[in-house]
């Protein structure tokens, strides 16, 4: 406004006197605050492409080149508003985080309850939990059964059934069954407010990106105040300092990345990928290591029956015959129809079929089922659970098949008829088909180390990372020692992408240089902790953002290069004199142009 401002007096009111202290107070109001933004930055050892900028707008006031210097001060502040504005990244994490954290606790108290701050709870107090509640802080059942959901601490999507004398954790969730437990730990030293912490030290210890343009300033800076030097000893002029600053200030430096940025981060977004922050976009596509999580990453993060098995040796047994695979899931799919439990929704879809009412149905929550088929009576859950209900002699005809299915480190679920056991389902987590091309295409892209890491137990996640064709596997983690594992692959494989879903991913993907989150069905927190946000649960989006930040990347180079070519070339000229100040400030305008034309190629 106040360069228009200026112009209108200076060329259709013909008063330069006004025109001109409207430019100059344009350039102090506009310029100090960048000189001193400047040199504090150099003070605390930052020397980047801002230094040209601000010699340029203090020779300008010295020198009272009023109008040279404002076009100069439009140019850094402009550039500076692009690049707040591209790099702006989202701070809400540790906000989400605290936001779900249990707050409240039911404390039992001689004969009664009573609603407390979870803050209050010491260690030895009783505490109840009833379905549907966050377990509070990290103790130990006194008394009931439960269901437990801890897949947003463990990354798990199985609920695990826990009995008197099992460990819960604060922040899972009481799926079913009310059950009493003595607290081992106050809030503060509980699972879930060590996940905050974690993600607070990783924000807090990630080191500032060095910016695009800072790099090449590293030469163009020297260069710039050599040329300055040389003009004034071949002209003997002090406005040939200035002319060569002005044509110098490094606009293609500070325009280019930041708008290169900005429209990359705009074609991502067209293709449902949510970046952050520019810092994100220009790292991921140089990254040397690449790290997922395993449940609701590489796979799809639900129970899913893998193989139905009739076991073959009933046929040795006489009187019995050998039931088939159909059979076998019909009868498996009839019982699980009434419960709500994640695998036996995942065994009535299998099934999909209409399927026969149970009589005399009974659910313990969390290790089986039970009920009538005609004039059959079937058991279906755990081994333990069968165990318990009709003896271990149900399973004396195969002990041999359980011992070999076990080995392959799946979830397996029993099916008794009468005192019986005539079948298994196999449970699994369905690994997403696409993940084995995208392995290859990241190794292709010049991503050195792929490694999946996962709280599940090796047998299983070596199945996965086989299928997958990850040869590096790190399991039965806990969310700090996931982050331990990226430190140590950030120093032998800087940059590092951390790719998962869960609360659990949160600290790892804080603590990677890149945290990329599956947005669809994973959690907030994961997704505000992250810089690069999938809104389509899709690993192909992983290859399309490598190869926007290539291209991004790609670009704003090339408008750098094309910006400092055609300002040494002015350079060259400014120092025999041959350009005034102002017409080099307008002339390095014609170059900001050319470098914005190119960089919204992106």
């Amino acid at each position: 406004m106040g360069l228009i401002l200026g112009l209108v007096f200076h060329f259709f009111l013909k008063s330069g006197v006004v025109s001109h202290w409207i430019w100059f107070t344009t350039l102090i109001i506009g310029g100090l605050p960048i000189a001193f933004q400047t040199l504090r930055g150099m003070l605390k050892g930052r020397f980047a492409s801002d230094i040209v900028a601000m010699l340029a707008i203090l020779t300008a006031i010295i020198m009272n080149e009023a109008f040279a210097g404002a076009v100069v001060v439009l140019m850094q502040s402009g550039g500076e508003a692009l690049e707040k504005y591209g790099l702006r990244r989202a701070s809400s994490s540790l906000e989400a985080l605290l936001a779900r954290a249990p707050r409240f606790a039911f404390r039992k108290h001689q004969d009664t309850l009573e609603w407390i701050d979870v803050k209050e709870v010491k260690v030895g107090d009783t505490l109840m939990v009833r379905p549907g509640d966050l377990i509070p802080v990290d103790g130990i059942i006194m008394s009931g059964e439960a269901e437990i959901d801890e897949s947003m601490l463990t990354g798990e999507p199985l609920a695990r059934s826990k009995q008197t004398g099992d460990s819960v954790f604060s922040g899972s969730i009481d799926v079913n069954g009310a059950f009493e437990m003595r607290a081992n730990k106050t809030s503060a030293e509980s699972q879930y407010q060590k996940i905050v912490d974690l993600v607070t030290k990783a924000q807090e210890g990630k080191a500032p990106i060095e910016r695009l343009a800072d790099r090449y300033a590293i030469f163009f800076t020297p260069l710039t105040l050599l040329m300055s030097l040389l003009g004034f000893l071949i002209t003997q002029e002090p406005t040939t300092i200035l002319a060569v600053l002005v044509v110098a200030t490094p606009c293609p430096l500070i325009l280019a990345t930041p708008l290169a940025i900005l429209c990359g981060i705009n074609r991502a977004a067209k293709t449902s990928i949510i970046v952050k922050g520019g810092a994100a976009l220009e790292q991921v596509g140089s990254i040397k290591a690449a790290v997922f999580d395993k449940t609701g990453t590489i796979t799809f993060g639900t129970p899913f029956v893998e193989e139905i098995i009739p076991l073959t040796c009933l046929s040795q047994i006489p009187g019995v015959t050998h039931i088939s695979q159909e059979e076998l899931l019909t009868v498996a799919a009839a019982l699980e129809q009434l419960s709500v439990h994640s695998i036996a929704k995942a065994v009535v879809e299998k099934a999909n079929t209409p399927l026969p009412i149970p009589t005399n149905f009974m659910e313990t929550p969390g290790s089986g089922v039970e009920g009538n088929l005609g004039s059959k009576h079937y058991t279906i859950g755990s081994h333990a659970f069968l165990t318990k209900k009709l003896t271990a002699n149900c399973f004396k005809h195969c002990e041999q098949a359980i011992k070999t299915y076990e080995k392959r480190g799946k979830l397996l679920i029993f099916i008794a008829e009468n005192e019986l056991c005539i079948g298994i389902l196999l449970i699994s987590d369905q690994i997403r088909p696409n993940v084995p091309s995208l392995i290859q295409d990241l190794k292709a892209l010049g991503v050195q180390e792929v490694v999946m890491l996962t709280g599940d137990n090796t047998q299983n996640a070596a199945s996965i990372a086989r299928q997958a064709g990850i040869e590096t596997v790190k399991a039965d983690l806990l969310p700090e020692q996931k982050v331990e594992v990226i430190r140590s692959l950030e120093i032998t494989h800087h940059p590092t992408a951390m790719i998962g879903d869960g609360i659990n991913d949160a600290p790892a993907l804080a603590s990677a240089t890149v945290g990329v989150a599956m947005g669809a069905h994973g959690s907030a927190i994961s997704a505000e902790a992250a810089d690069i946000v999938f809104l389509a649960d899709d690993l192909a989006k992983l290859k399309e953002i490598l190869l926007i930040s290539k291209r991004t990347i790609h670009i704003a180079k090339e408008s750098i290069l094309i910006g400092i070519g055609l300002s040494f070339a002015l350079m060259c000229i400014a120092a025999f004199g041959l350009i005034e100040p102002a017409i080099g400030a307008l002339l390095q305008e014609v170059i900001d142009v050319a470098v914005i034309l190119n960089a919204l190629r992106v």
